[in-house]
């Protein structure tokens, strides 16, 4: 099992506090930072725009951890500012030019993740297993914060763990995003989930502080290996 990594979701951050709030995330050692990129068409939404993130490098060497839940992202992946050390994962169901974007991501020094829907098939990995370095199981239906986990998608990530063992890539990873809650994400760990998308559920919820709810999240984390 690799060594399960938390990587919060800054759509979720209070924008009227974020200098401080990434300061909190930093000191709790937090390993990435989840940029949800949103187009308002792929999915019925629209975030984050590279002004963000540019307003985060400032204050922050933490990698990004680029989620492009948009048409074309071959295209949209050019406006932003990726870096050695990121991690951008690209929606199978969202290009037809899918090695085409991880082909960018790698010129970029980036880590590619394909992620998939939870009503897309795992079979359809196949094609582009070879070239990619992990991939982003989705536990809700993308596009916003605070939905219920879709249960089936839970199983799908042992699953995607077994594809990519048979396929010798145990190294790649798989990172979790959806209600990623106290007790989804024990269950998430023991079904094989390394990278761990937190928001409202767990990092950012009401009443915790940052560092409280990272410490939390890591336990059940703990639990589930």
């Amino acid at each position: 099992m690799l060594k399960a990594k938390i990587s919060p979701s800054m759509m979720c951050i209070d924008f009227l506090d974020m200098k401080q709030q990434i300061k909190d995330l930093d000191a709790a050692n937090t390993e990435y930072f989840h940029i949800d990129v949103m187009d308002g068409h792929f999915v019925p939404n629209l975030m984050l725009c590279n002004d963000v993130v540019k307003a985060m490098r400032k204050v922050s060497d933490t990698p990004c951890d680029y989620h492009f839940m948009v048409d074309d992202a071959e295209k949209m992946m050019k406006w932003y500012d990726i870096r050695p050390n990121d991690i951008v994962s690209v929606h199978i169901e969202s290009t037809t030019h899918l090695n085409k974007a991880v082909q960018y991501i790698h010129e970029c020094g980036a880590k590619a993740f394909v992620a998939i829907n939870p009503g897309t098939s795992v079979y359809m990995l196949d094609a582009i297993l070879p070239d990619i370095d992990g991939v982003l199981v989705m536990t809700v239906n993308p596009g916003f914060a605070g939905q219920k986990v879709v249960e089936s998608a839970l199983s799908k990530i042992a699953k995607v763990r077994k594809i990519l063992d048979d396929a010798g890539k145990t190294d790649a990873m798989i990172e979790v995003d959806g209600n990623v809650s106290l007790p989804n994400a024990e269950k998430m760990r023991s079904f094989g989930a390394d990278i761990f998308v937190a928001g409202t559920s767990s990092v950012f919820k009401k009443d915790l502080s940052i560092a409280e709810g990272m410490q939390n999240l890591r336990d059940a984390i703990a639990k589930g290996e």
